[in-house]
């Protein structure tokens, strides 16, 4: 048999196909057997929900706790480091799903851990650290986005930004590179609001003192009169001073929106291209009325009619996200990023009109046929679509 290349050999997964391809020429099957199993074969690999069991919760700070889940029945799936799960939780009555980040490396095959902070005004978060008890059962989409460290491709020099709970993706990264003794040069600048916010915070530092190759910096933006680390914002020379951006690596970056957004225009002002950047925007989109194309006057507070072709209306605020509103009056659209990227939540617009924020990241056939991503989209007058 070949010698696998080292590319192939840094994706997950890879040398037990390996093994399995020996295993069945040596057995001298076609596979025939395996006849009209296909579909079974794919949802093992690519399950459309999961059923998960809370082992543990762990408080990771006096906001932040990590449920350790497993797989209820079967095993969980595979899934690459930086990858996230829609959980679909019911909260007073109202069906919804929130994506969190696996913040466990996918070498760790028992369990994922979903790393949840409590969010000001919170819906769903408030609802996951003060209802849910070890032994619940959730119920969660299968591992889903393109937020992974790619070998073949993103080189060997690896920067992340991370703000708040946005760690969670860069720790199952780092561990997973770890795992795999990965030939990596890991740059980690962490941002959190107070000392009493950073994640992980001992667990990365350890890290960091046992291998050459990682660099964690925490910078907090809040700081206490006696506290003596990096402090502020993650400015364009915060970054140009600790980081080997002449290297050009690949940069990923995970936050609130509007931390991405920030981060994005300082590495865009130091030169380093889009093309080069990745980041994760499973987050709630910005409020609206703080978008520069915000129309002039509009206010966010004022109520619309929203009707579903064939199925009823309802009162909606102009500032609301389309989604949260259908979820509210007992309206499901398949959901899973929340914030305009991945497109399973669009809707068609029918009559009427939406603002659609830039991180709508709508198609170009999108707009000619008048579909609309409703997690992102708010209405701006009576609208009637099409669910």
């Amino acid at each position: 048999m070949p010698k696998p290349n080292q590319a192939l050999t840094a994706v997950t997964g890879y040398q037990q196909a390996l093994d399995l391809q020996q295993q069945l020429a040596e057995q001298g099957t076609d596979l025939s057997e395996l006849r009209g199993n296909v579909a079974q074969q794919l949802a093992q690999l690519h399950p459309k929900r999961l059923s998960l069991r809370v082992d543990a919760i762990i408080d990771e700070t006096p906001s932040t706790r990590t449920l350790r889940v497993s797989a209820a029945t079967g095993s969980l799936p595979n899934f690459q480091s930086g990858q996230y799960i829609n959980l679909f939780v019911t909260v007073d009555g109202t069906e919804t799903a929130r994506p969190f980040s696996i913040a466990s490396a996918p070498e760790q095959r028992s369990h994922y851990d979903l790393t949840i902070k409590r969010m000001p005004n919170g819906f769903v978060s408030h609802h996951m650290q003060d209802q849910i008890k070890v032994g619940d059962t959730l119920q969660s989409s299968g591992p889903m986005g393109a937020f992974f460290y790619n070998p073949v491709y993103h080189g060997k020099t690896v920067v992340f930004l991370a703000g708040g709970s946005g760690i969670a993706p860069a720790r199952s990264m780092l561990n997973s590179l770890i795992a795999r003794e990965a030939e990596i040069d890991f740059h980690l600048l962490y941002a959190s609001q107070s000392a009493d916010d950073v994640i992980f915070g001992q667990e990365l530092e350890a890290t960091a003192q046992a291998h050459a190759n990682i660099q964690v910096h925490q910078v907090i933006s809040r700081p206490s009169p006696e506290y003596t680390g990096l402090s502020g914002h993650l400015s364009a020379e915060l970054m140009q001073r600790l980081l080997p951006l002449q290297a050009d690596p690949i940069v990923f970056i995970c936050g609130p929106t509007g931390f991405n957004e920030h981060c994005q225009a300082q590495l865009n002002s130091l030169g380093i291209a889009n093309r080069r950047i990745r980041v994760e925007a499973n987050g709630t989109p910005n409020p609206p009325q703080q978008l520069a194309s915000w129309p002039e006057g509009l206010d966010p507070d004022r109520e619309i009619t929203v009707s579903v072709q064939g199925r009823g209306q309802f009162k909606a605020k102009i500032g609301e996200p389309l989604l949260n509103s259908l979820e509210r009056n007992g309206y499901q659209a398949e959901n899973a990023c929340r914030s305009g990227e991945c497109s399973l939540c669009r809707v068609k617009l029918l009559s009427g009109d939406v603002f659609n924020p830039p991180q709508a990241k709508l198609r170009k056939s999108d707009r000619q046929f008048g579909w609309i991503h409703s997690c992102v989209a708010f209405p701006t007058e009576d609208i009637e679509i099409l669910l």
